[in-house]
């Protein structure tokens, strides 16, 4: 059975030189990477109008990463695995477990 979860990948020229399909995927890593760094911002931010203008930024940063992936996706340049269910069940409580414990 076939796990994956993709579209037919579009064709891009192979070499030294770079493609379309690279420079997404540099610009998706860069992307992610920055998204992280702004989280971290947030969080300690000295006060409420700097967390707002970080907050501002990365709302717009993970609209473009998630734009940038859904083209990538498209093209077929980004496939996912389909998740076995009974593992989502399993992870499901497992962190349902957690969050009581956390709550208790």
């Amino acid at each position: 059975m076939n796990n994956q979860i993709t579209n037919p990948k579009v064709d891009v020229p192979t070499g030294i030189s770079c493609n379309d399909k690279d420079y997404l995927n540099s610009l998706l890593s860069c992307l992610k990477e920055m998204s992280k760094n702004y989280v971290m911002a947030m969080t300690e931010a000295s006060n409420e109008k700097l967390y707002s203008q970080y907050k501002q930024v990365f709302l717009t940063l993970i609209d473009l990463q998630r734009e940038v992936y859904e083209l990538m996706f498209r093209k077929g340049w980004y496939s996912l695995e389909k998740a076995d269910t009974q593992k989502v069940g399993q992870k499901l409580q497992m962190l349902s477990q957690e969050y009581q414990d956390l709550n208790a």
